[in-house]
């Protein structure tokens, strides 16, 4: 391998991390989120109940992308179902964005 060619591997693999770095931690807001949609719809019965207990979990878990209001809550026969979905831009360069469009559901 050339010196050019290791150049050229090194930008872009420096490129790859620094993309990766953007957008790990919104991958585990995502997984925060999901664990407090999971913890919400198992521990209430009404939709009030489940929009105070995610409240409570936003507070500890510290994440913004979803509130209490933004949660879908119904039911599937006699099993409460939460759903939510949200977009996060992370910006790359100048004026290029990366969109990524996350969506949940209790399990």
């Amino acid at each position: 391998m050339s010196l050019v060619g290791l150049v050229f591997v090194g930008v872009v693999v420096a490129m790859l991390l620094v993309l990766a770095a953007k957008v790990v931690p919104t991958v585990t807001e995502y997984m925060a989120i999901q664990r407090a949609v999971n913890r919400a719809a198992q521990s209430g019965t009404t939709v009030t109940e489940i929009r105070n207990a995610f409240e409570r979990a936003k507070t500890a878990d510290y994440f913004e992308a979803v509130s209490g209001r933004d949660l879908v809550i119904s039911k599937d026969g006699d099993k409460i179902v939460v759903e939510f979905a949200y977009d996060k831009e992370v910006h790359l360069f100048g004026p290029a964005y990366l969109l990524l469009k996350y969506r949940g559901r209790s399990q």
